[in-house]
This record gives C-alpha cells, sequence and structure tokens, in this order.
C-alpha cells in the first residue's frame, strides 16, 4: 500500500503593523508588507536594503573580537618573515575563504601554504596532523577560515610553538579553543553589528583590518570570492551580507578571473547577467561537488589559479564531480526515503526526528539528502554512514523550531565530535552509541516539537491580486531579490 503524505501547511506571515505601514507609506502595500516580513519596517532601513551600500552596511572590522590581537600577530609575522599556513575547510565558503587569506597574504609580502583536509580521512575542522604537518614545513602562524572554533577535531593537543588565529563564523562550544585568536561573530562576546556573516565574510573583515593598519584598502577583487562563498553557504542576505553580495556580483559580472570564467563556461551561466539564483544552483554546487566527492584542493586551485588552460581542466574535472554528486544524491535521497516511508508503512506515524544510515552512503553527499527529507518531512533529519573505523559519520539538518546542535550538545557523550549552526550540522560518534544516541535524540525532538504542526510548510508572504503587481512594483520586487 501507498503511504500517501501530508499536503503542505500553508504558513502566512503575520499582518502588517500599523506603525511599519505608516513608517513604509512610500511603497505600495504588497511591498511593504514583504519588507515587514524580513524585518525592515523603517523608512531607513527599506532604503538600505532596497539598495545596499556601504554606508551603514558595512562595519569597522574591528568591532569583531580578537581583531586588534591577530592583527598585531599576522604584522608582526610579516615583519618578521615568518612563514604562515592557512587553514581551511573543504565546502565552497571554506574554499573561498582559503583563497581569499591565500591572495589577501599574498599581496602584503607573504608566501601562505594553503591546506585543506579531505573530508573523509580527516573530516571538519583542524585536526592534530595535519597542524604538526604545516608544522614541519616552518609554519610558526596558522590563520583559520570556516573552521577551528570548536577546537581540534581528533581531540589532540596543539602542538608547541605554533600561534593559531582563528576566523570562523560557527557557534562556539562550551569554551573557547586555547589559541591565540578567535575573529567569530557568533561568540558569545561579540557585539560585531552582523553577526550572519559567512567564513569568507570574516576572513575579508581580517583582510580590510590588516590593510587598514597598513594604511592601504583591500583590493575590490576579493569580493568575488566573498560573494561566491556566501550565497553558497546559504548565509542569509540580510544586513553587511547584503552588500557584500551585491558590491560582489558587480565584480563577479567584469571579473578576469580564469577559474571563475571557467566555471561560468561550464555552468552554462552568463557572468554579464549574474545573479544569487547562478551562484547558488552553478557556481556553487561546483564548487563543492571537490570536497564532497573528491578533495577540495581541486576547487582552491582553480580560484588560485591564473593560467586559462589549467583553469579550463580543473573546471571541467569539477563539472564531471558535479553530474556524478547529483546521481549519488539523488540515489541516497531515495534510500533514505524508503526507509523512512517503510517504518510507517504498516499504520504508524513518522518519528518527530529522522535518523537514517547506510555503509554505502558517501560522507560528502550525506548532508544533501538530510536537507532534501527535512524539507520533504518537516522533521529534524539525521544522514550518517558507517566508517571503516567503528564510527558512524553523518550530517544533520533541521527545521526552524529545533536547534539540532543544541540537540547534538545534549548528547555530547555519545559523540566523537559536532558542531555547526541552529539548522545544520556535522557529526560522528561510536558505532555502538548509535542506538543510544537515536533514542536520545528522537526523546528531545519528541519533547521540544510536542504540539507543533509537522506538516511541509509553504511560507507565503502575502496575497495580492496580479493587477496590483505592475511594472514599477515588480522591479522593486527584483531589488529585493
Amino acid at each position: 500500500m501507498a503511504v500517501k503524505l501530508a499536503a503542505h501547511r500553508w504558513q502566512f506571515a503575520p499582518p502588517l503593523s500599523p506603525d511599519a505601514s505608516d513608517a513604509l507609506i512610500a511603497y505600495p502595500l504588497v511591498v511593504r508588507r514583504l519588507l515587514a516580513n524580513r524585518g525592515i519596517v523603517t523608512a531607513a532601513q527599506a532604503d538600505l536594503y532596497l539598495t545596499p551600500t556601504s554606508r551603514g552596511l558595512l562595519h569597522a572590522p574591528n568591532l569583531l573580537p580578537d581583531m586588534d590581537l591577530a592583527v598585531g600577530r599576522i604584522l608582526r609575522a610579516l615583519l618578521s618573515g615568518e612563514r604562515i599556513g592557512v587553514y581551511g575547510d573543504f565546502d565552497a565558503d571554506g574554499v573561498t575563504t582559503t583563497t581569499l587569506l591565500v591572495e589577501g597574504l599574498r599581496s602584503l609580502g607573504a608566501d601562505p601554504i594553503p591546506y585543506i583536509p579531505h573530508r573523509v580521512d580527516e573530516g571538519h575542522g583542524m585536526n592534530g596532523e595535519a597542524l604538526a604537518h604545516l608544522a614541519a614545513q616552518g609554519v610558526t602562524l596558522i590563520v583559520t577560515g570556516d573552521c577551528g572554533v570548536t577546537g581540534l577535531s581528533d581531540g589532540s593537543a596543539y602542538p608547541p610553538g605554533l600561534d593559531i588565529i582563528v576566523t570562523d563564523h560557527h557557534l562556539p562550544g562550551d569554551s573557547l579553543p586555547p589559541v591565540l585568536a578567535v575573529v567569530d561573530p557568533m561568540r558569545e562576546d561579540s557585539a560585531y553589528p552582523s553577526p550572519e556573516l559567512a567564513g569568507v565574510g570574516v576572513a575579508f573583515k581580517l583582510i580590510q583590518a590588516l590593510y587598514s593598519a597598513l594604511g592601504r584598502e583591500a583590493d575590490e577583487d576579493l569580493l568575488e570570492l566573498v560573494a561566491l562563498g556566501t550565497v553558497a553557504d546559504v548565509a542569509p542576505l540580510v544586513g553587511e551580507n547584503r552588500y557584500l553580495v551585491r558590491a560582489g556580483l558587480e565584480r563577479l559580472r567584469v571579473t578576469q578571473r580564469p577559474g571563475i570564467l571557467a566555471l561560468a563556461r561550464q555552468a552554462g551561466q552568463d557572468l554579464a547577467h549574474l545573479d544569487e539564483e547562478g551562484i547558488g544552483f552553478g557556481l556553487g554546487p561546483r564548487l563543492n561537488a571537490a570536497g564532497r566527492l573528491a578533495h577540495a584542493d581541486i576547487s582552491l586551485q582553480l580560484l588560485l589559479t591564473r593560467d586559462e588552460a589549467e583553469a579550463a581542466t580543473l573546471a571541467a574535472e569539477l563539472e564531471k564531480l558535479n553530474v556524478q554528486r547529483q546521481k549519488l544524491t539523488a540515489r541516497i535521497v531515495e534510500r533514505a526515503r524508503a526507509a523512512v516511508l517503510d517504518s510507517i508503512r504498516d499504520g504508524g506515524e513518522i518519528a518527530p526526528l529522522i535518523m537514517v544510515g547506510d555503509a554505502d552512503f558517501m560522507p560528502g553527499i550525506v548532508g544533501l539528502a538530510a536537507s532534501r527529507l527535512a524539507e520533504q518531512f518537516y522533521r529534524p533529519a539525521l544522514v550518517f554512514e558507517y566508517g571503516s573505523s567503528g564510527e558512524i559519520r553523518g550530517s544533520a539538518r533541521s527545521i526552524p523550531e529545533f536547534d539540532v546542535t543544541g540537540a547534538l550538545r545534549r548528547c555530547a557523550d555519545l559523540l566523537t565530535r559536532f558542531g555547526g549552526h541552529h539548522q545544520a550540522a556535522g557529526f560522528a560518534a561510536p558505532t555502538e552509541n548509535l542506538e543510544a544516541l537515536r533514542t536520545r535524540l528522537v526523546d528531545l525532538a519528541r519533547e521540544t516539537l510536542e504540539g507543533v504542526d509537522l506538516r511541509p510548510a509553504l511560507y507565503l508572504d502575502a496575497e495580492a491580486a496580479p493587477s496590483s503587481l505592475s511594472g514599477p512594483v515588480m522591479g522593486t520586487l527584483q531589488q529585493m531579490a
């Protein structure tokens, strides 16, 4: 018997308040509603949102915690000719962050060594063996990008004599890692006005601060990388992110970077008219494909190269990996979906949290599968693979009503490592702890989601008659993209 899933529930935004309506009276009603739904409730806020400029949106880098400490240490390394390592992550945000830090430091006279861990062999975050490898090459200072705030992933000790500056945008654990500086807008003690920065945005602020300390302006071409990483990481396009992406898109439309030109050709993207959708569904997935199925060094080299022939070869390789990624994702999602439906085929109910795994699931794909399941069933979803070393490794994706990283934190005694955001996380655990972990997470979800309508939601901003969507109104709506 086929299992019929519940239809989507229509979730309308709250009504427009009289105060917001009055403050936004210069705009048509449907535009007022859409602005208010995004927290834009004054004329000044609307002006910045619709036409993002550096005025009011580009904040001083030194407002980030530990920024002055980080800048001082890097300047000392530059002056004394120390070897600097750049330790990144393997997703598109991590790769663009690593590229930005390498290029920014090179332009200041450094010769940094980039390092991105292998997703399967090393996992997320810094690990002691990699740090020791960099130290053996003469590195005395490491700057991380898009990782490091939760400490070493393998639980080892930091190599002695190695200074580490963490730049990250993930939620810290109960305590900060014992490193020289932690530049992260998500720190509890951070007062940064735009905490939603992606990893590449945090790294850009560091480069800005470095250049400012030397009386120089950061290269605006770096904004290309900020736009790529921010959109690919699905960071909220509000506040400073909105300005950075807008400015980055303008640079991308006239880029001379061989890697991006080659990548756009493979993706069928016309860079002259590139928008956030072109990044999110064209360039971003291809940059991500290397870290998911091979090694992110392919994407890193693509962005760093200035050789057109090398760029064409690397972009073609990413295209093949992306096609393979699409096929594998569809296969895993179908198997995971079947496992969920099998559990309810005899009249039962879907558990408030989905957790499925298989030895054949690839660690680079489980996050995509978890996203599809969370969207389809409107429940937190964890998808994992059985590793060869006696542990499960997986990704979690959630719904707004459930903090999945917070839930994993309450299961820390059962986990080897974990980290992430409110609605997205990665984790690993001994295989022997699987059932205890599943039971506790389901119980936490049942407790938290009691009374929540767990039908997939279709979020609606407003009702509008076609006649109300005139040319000027549609033009304003385009500005809200």
